[in-house]
């Protein structure tokens, strides 16, 4: 396991293995919002949990997964 607690549920799960979460739409959706209230952004959470910016946070959680090997915007 990764030393770093990044990426989904702050894990530390392999960067491929987020990329993989990331692509998954219902993961995405599930893991991003979870993620996102767990570090303290509560408004981006619920926001991405009731569906209203699912569109943008997936491809924002996709690209900064990949550049980033971590949810960095909003997270």
């Amino acid at each position: 396991m990764a030393k770093s607690k990044r990426g989904y549920l702050n894990l530390g799960l392999p960067w491929l293995l987020n990329i993989i979460l990331a692509i998954i739409p219902v993961t995405s959706w599930l893991l991003g919002g979870i993620t996102r209230i767990s570090r303290g952004h509560w408004f981006m959470g619920i926001l991405q949990l009731l569906l209203i910016g699912e569109i943008i946070f997936f491809f924002v959680d996709l690209i900064t997964v990949i550049i980033a090997k971590d949810l960095t915007i909003f997270a």
